[in-house]
């Protein structure tokens, strides 16, 4: 491939028909990513749901590769949950993602693909990480303990790209979103994280004709949004303008309260009951923001405002959730 750190040698845009497998095409971010590619034109999109092929099974990894030889690889897959999941079942969230990324990795080097672009999240960094949080924050201090297993799968895929690049001067780079929110969110009334959970939250109320909706916390924690369409784009332009040994952060650079988030979510459902703050509850980290200069200075900058997010995200609950 050339020098890694020049740049790719092969443009992602110069042929729509290569050959591109979307690992994990059915969750928020690949799905995205496929509404992405398909929007640009591209025509030899290789899909397999989990049924069709296992990714945490090496030969049967090895064996996909050796058949369909895809150009491109944009691995989305993994397995991911909220801090219950992450808690009860840290094995699982270990060893299934450090299996999917290594057979896929390494599957990919070894049968000839062009370019692979790994994907993460935010929580790869120390828990008490400066704000906003610079790529160099990696592996500077303690993760935090509740999600620990899935973060040190992630920092070893971001490692393992690394390490091919280094080795065999093979174009795998990484980036590592923020928070995320969309189409395909997981609306659970459980599991779910904070935006999509306030959205049922006011919504059922707003069904139900409730007088009040209680929210956790003060509202004060501040947390940064980037709508699932953003980093789509951002995945297509990486893979187009970034090769470079360095993971790369992906976020909004805008940070919101968790009070101006529920009134904006509050307001988008159309709710006209009371908001309740229920002071007893735990706030969680005060401040969590990605400093995404490095991206920004090569050229790339979100377009998704989070209230016109937020109409399009509630569109799509309206007619997939509730049914």
């Amino acid at each position: 491939m050339g020098d890694p750190s020049n740049g790719s040698a092969l443009s992602f845009f110069s042929d729509k028909s290569a050959k591109i497998f979307v690992a994990g095409h059915r969750g928020l971010v690949g799905s995205a990513i496929v509404r992405k590619l398909r929007h640009l034109g591209f025509t030899n999109l290789v899909l397999r749901t989990h049924l069709e092929l296992d990714l945490t099974r090496q030969n049967d990894v090895e064996s996909f590769f050796a058949t369909e030889k895809p150009r491109f690889v944009i691995l989305a897959a993994a397995k991911v949950g909220g801090i219950h999941a992450n808690n009860t079942y840290p094995a699982d969230f270990i060893s299934i993602n450090l299996q999917i990324q290594t057979n896929v990795i390494d599957s990919s080097y070894r049968h000839g693909v062009s370019k692979l672009l790994f994907l993460g999240s935010s929580c790869i960094y120390p828990k008490f990480a400066p704000q906003p949080i610079p790529e160099d924050a990696l592996l500077t201090g303690p993760l935090e303990p509740t999600n620990e297993w899935y973060a040190v799968a992630k920092i070893a895929g971001i490692k393992m790209c690394q390490a091919y690049r280094i080795q065999y001067n093979w174009d795998a780079i990484s980036g590592m979103p923020t928070n995320l929110y969309g189409p395909n969110d997981n609306f659970h009334p459980e599991n779910s994280h904070v935006l999509p959970a306030l959205m049922r939250r006011f919504h059922e109320a707003k069904v139900k004709g409730a007088k009040e909706v209680v929210v956790w916390g003060t509202g004060s924690p501040l947390r940064e949004f980037l709508h699932v369409d953003d980093l789509a784009d951002a995945v297509v332009f990486m893979m187009e303008s970034y090769s470079g040994l360095g993971h790369m952060n992906v976020g909004s650079g805008k940070e919101v309260s968790i009070k101006e988030l529920a009134e904006l979510v509050k307001d988008v459902v159309g709710f006209e009951g009371k908001l309740v703050w229920d002071t007893s509850k735990p706030d969680g980290t005060p401040r969590k923001l990605m400093d995404s200069s490095k991206l920004a200075a090569l050229g790339w900058t979100p377009k998704i405002s989070l209230r016109d997010g937020l109409v399009d995200t509630y569109k799509w609950y309206l007619q997939h959730v509730e049914q």
